[in-house]
């Protein structure tokens, strides 16, 4: 007996090992500055720069790494657009029910001039085949969030002004949060006018989607829903149980990954989540980062439930 118990011992020893450690959390709950180190340590393992930024609506308690730092966009910055949309039916200046003609030439916002979204770099290949058709405004904001079309947001940019969405983030607290223009336009890429956000921005604007207090609760409990169904879900759920659910927005462009949203327990606690990274040389290793940091402040919201 006494031999097998050295060889479970051993057997554990080489299973914590390869796992880095990691089953420690399973056992014994950090507190949030030694979780915060262990994600900072984490991090510097892999190339690139990681920002994250937490929030549990339970406690309060906040984990914030380069919270504040400038991050491009990317497709995080459709859930601010689809935010303009709903604020502007409740001003009835729009309604989610009206038609828009789906078309593929936008007006570059550095001198008019006309420019098209190349199907190659877009996740969404259906709307391109409904050209000169209609669709709801209700529909492309789905696409714009569900699989990240850029066709749809532009559409839907074209009707709400850009602008109009930067005010907005400044109304809701988000106070770095800058919204230029739709998706492609090289002229202004060019000319470094791009979209840009910090992880901390989207945590406001997530934390108040949560409480229900983006636009009306009617409306940020339709948002959320729309979130709910998002289909690359690589990053904050991957690692995540199937009962848990992530209201959530991603983003990609080249070496750049990020990730963004709600996560709901079981027993209804909820917290916020947002892990954005740039100048990153893989993104498969980069998704399997985020979602090993997912998984433990997961792990960490969990067991202060038991």
């Amino acid at each position: 007996m006494r031999f097998l118990d050295k060889t479970s011992r051993l057997i554990f020893l080489i299973g914590f090992l390869l796992a880095g450690g990691t089953c420690v959390s399973a056992q014994s709950r950090p507190s949030l500055p030694e979780l915060r180190q262990q994600i900072e340590q984490e991090l510097a393992r892999h190339p690139g720069v990681f920002a994250v930024a937490f929030k549990d609506l339970t406690t309060g308690q906040e984990l914030l790494i380069r919270e504040k730092e400038l991050f491009h966009a990317a497709s995080t910055m459709k859930t601010p657009v689809m935010i303009e949309v709903y604020k502007q039916q409740a001003q009835h200046k729009l309604s989610l029910s009206d038609s828009i003609l789906v078309k593929n030439e936008f007006k570059s916002i550095v001198d008019g001039s006309p420019f098209s979204l190349p199907i190659s770099v877009d996740d969404d290949t259906v709307t391109y085949k409904q050209l000169g058709t209609k669709r709801t405004l209700a529909s492309l904001v789905y696409d714009m969030i569900t699989v990240s079309s850029n066709l749809a947001t532009n559409l839907i940019i074209e009707k709400v002004d850009a602008r109009n969405v930067t005010q907005t983030m400044r109304e809701l607290g988000a106070n770095d949060i800058q919204i230029w223009r739709g998706v492609e336009d090289s002229k202004a890429f060019a000319k470094g006018m791009n979209n840009a956000t910090t992880a901390y921005d989207l945590m406001v604007i997530y934390d108040k989607l949560a409480q229900g207090k983006v636009v009306s609760p009617e409306a940020s409990k339709a948002m959320i829903g729309v979130l709910l169904d998002q289909k690359f879900n690589e990053s904050i759920p991957a690692k995540l149980p199937k009962e848990v659910k992530v209201a959530h927005k991603t983003g990609s462009i080249t070496g750049v990954r990020h990730d963004s949203g709600i996560v709901y327990l079981p027993d209804g606690r909820k917290y916020v989540l947002v892990i954005l990274s740039k100048q990153i040389k893989d993104d498969i290793e980069t998704q399997n980062v985020m979602a090993t940091i997912s998984e433990w402040l997961y792990r960490y919201v969990a067991q202060a439930g038991k």
